[in-house]
């Protein structure tokens, strides 16, 4: 569920003892829509203002942050870096904070700015504002195009969002309540009406209250009112009285939802979690999501540049074939050039065609040979024999380019298939580099500005305890190969397909069959056969693997290989994974 404005209470009521008062020691912005304020006392607070995961909590999680800070965060550094926080204030069953940063403006002089975080969805902002109230910037500016109700833009004065038509949860009593329940309609769901008619509820909150009342989420019909409002006064006593507990939901394995609450409409086809802290929860919940939108983002620009070079590389082989087959038939200028030499004293100048027998061919039957009437006999002949000469030149020429081609195309082959098993945001990091270098991406302005961490290889662990080591990418599994690894550790790849440089680290012994299997396993999981279910692997001792002069990142060759044929297997990724 999105933080509503009641969880977004809980959240506020835990963390503001915690930070009221503590200074900004650093300002960071590690994505676009996300502000980390580095606050004495080792406490980060983030706050994100992004359309999908909107929210403020302390995190523990050490996020990497552009070399450049966007501009953004250099604003937000310049009037509040060392400032103190004095307040946190939410506005009552809103999605809006605030926190009052009581800092030294250009002047030297104390100054209070406010720091506002509109957490509603796709329409999330963070907003910075001067003591009057006037806005100094924003994350997302809003024009009179984009929204006729309000504007967000520097220098306007900052106005709330405007409030929904609907009534307060916390202030209503039985009867209004009852009064206003008499209205539902007979045939209409019950936690849809609470939606509708209450604000600050969210959907899973709704379908609570009346599994609550009924054992159901869907109720409809009359019958059992004073259930529903017995179900609806309990929350509402519980959220006046800020009793909240922070819990996860989980399906399949995976985070699908969170509460202030304890949640029982799922049953058991749903796991409960409850959490320390709301931060805790949080944290959690978002991590393996917020990874997934910065790898998603980065895969989609990157795997957009790599298809397209690929499939311009396919064009340029296509037309090079082409070409490569037209030269193929070269043999029949030269035969056409002999001719019309063994038959000038047949022609005449201005002659449009030669009808020559063909010696060449046995029975020598009669050829018609084209010729060009403004040229004489031999130039005639002459021009035959360029254009055989031309066509053999150009095989030799094309079938050099031809193989170029080829390997570029494998070369880009490979890219894909590691930005589609790519699993983290440095992996992409690292395949942008790589094709920067090869020049498929141009740099713009000053070096670097990525993220400068060095990479390590996947690392995983044998049953019988041996280390293997498994390539990222194209210009890793070189390093992995030809530097990393020792000449009598075992090499291992898929074979005829792409796939990672997979290193079976055999610390100068002999590596046990189990082992050499779960390597092979590996290196058919990180390939292009990972959904085959049979794929055959190559191993071979390091030192039978070279990499040719000139080559592209990844290509190497290899002898005196043995190959197994395994399938890939998930759990066992899993289970020898080094975390």
């Amino acid at each position: 569920m999105p933080l509503d404005a009641i969880c977004l209470q809980a959240v506020v009521n835990e963390i503001a003892p915690q930070i009221v008062g503590t200074r900004i020691e650093k300002i960071q912005q590690p994505a676009r829509d996300q502000i980390i304020l580095l606050l004495r006392g080792s406490r980060r607070l983030l706050l994100n203002a992004g359309a999908n995961q909107p929210r403020i909590h302390l995190t523990q999680q050490l996020r990497d942050n552009p070399s450049q800070p966007p501009m953004f965060c250099m604003l937000l550094r310049k009037h509040l870096g060392g400032g103190r926080i004095a307040a946190v204030h939410q506005e009552p069953l809103e999605r809006v904070v605030t926190l009052t940063v009581e800092a030294l403006d250009e002047m030297g002089e104390e100054s209070c700015f406010r720091l506002i975080l509109e957490s509603m969805g796709r329409h999330s902002n963070l907003i910075l504002c001067d003591r009057d109230g006037r806005i100094i910037e924003c994350m997302r500016r809003v024009d009179f195009e984009m929204s006729e109700a309000r504007q967000v833009l520097p220098g306007l004065y900052y106005h709330l969002p405007p409030k929904q038509d609907k009534l307060s949860p916390l202030s209503v009593e039985r009867e209004e309540f009852m009064r206003l329940l008499s209205r539902c309609p007979a045939e209409r769901a019950l936690d849809g009406w609470l939606l509708d008619t209450f604000t600050a509820i969210s959907p899973l909150i709704s379908r609570e209250i009346v599994s609550h009342a009924f054992g159901v989420t869907d109720f409809r019909g009359e019958t059992g009112r004073e259930q529903l409002w017995d179900s609806f006064a309990m929350w509402q006593k519980a959220v006046q009285g800020n009793n909240f507990t922070p819990v996860a939901i989980k399906r399949d394995n995976r985070w699908t939802d969170y509460s202030y609450c304890a949640i029982s409409q799922y049953g058991t086809y749903a796991e409960q979690k409850p959490f320390d802290s709301f931060s805790e929860l949080l944290d959690a919940f978002y991590e393996g999501r917020e990874q997934a939108d910065r790898v998603r983002q980065k895969g989609q620009d990157l795997l957009k540049t790599a298809t397209s070079a690929r499939d311009r590389v396919r064009r340029k082989i296509a037309l090079q074939e082409k070409e490569y087959a037209a030269t193929q038939n070269r043999d029949q200028y030269r035969i056409c050039g002999e001719l019309i030499t063994a038959n000038l004293y047949r022609m005449e100048r201005g002659m449009a065609r030669l009808k020559a027998e063909n010696y060449y061919e046995d029975g020598c039957p009669l050829i018609e040979i084209r010729l060009d009437p403004l040229l004489s006999p031999q130039q005639n002949a002459a021009k035959y024999f360029k254009q055989y000469t031309k066509a053999k030149t150009a095989e030799k020429m094309l079938t050099e380019q031809l193989h170029k081609g080829r390997e570029e195309l494998s070369y880009l082959e490979s890219v894909l298939q590691e930005l589609r098993q790519a699993e983290s945001e440095q992996d992409f990091n690292d395949i942008r580099a790589e094709l920067t270098a090869g020049g498929y991406i141009r740099t713009r302005g000053k070096k670097g500005g990525g993220f400068n961490r060095a990479s390590r290889p996947r690392e995983f662990c044998s049953t019988a305890g041996l280390r293997i080591l498994v390539g990222r990418n194209n210009a890793q599994n070189d390093k992995l190969t030809t530097k990393t690894a020792q000449k009598w550790d075992l090499w291992l790849h898929t074979q005829k397909i792409h796939g990672s440089h997979v290193i079976l680290c055999t610390e100068g012994g002999e590596a046990d069959a189990q082992s050499v299997f779960e390597a092979a396993q590996l290196a058919a999981y990180y390939s292009q056969g990972r959904e085959s279910g049979k794929v055959p692997v190559d191993y071979t001792p390091v030192k039978f693997v070279k990499k040719p002069n000139g080559s592209r990142p990844g290509m190497v060759v290899y002898t005196t290989y043995q190959t197994v044929t395994v399938a890939p297997d998930e759990e066992l990724v899993k289970k020898l994974r080094v975390k």
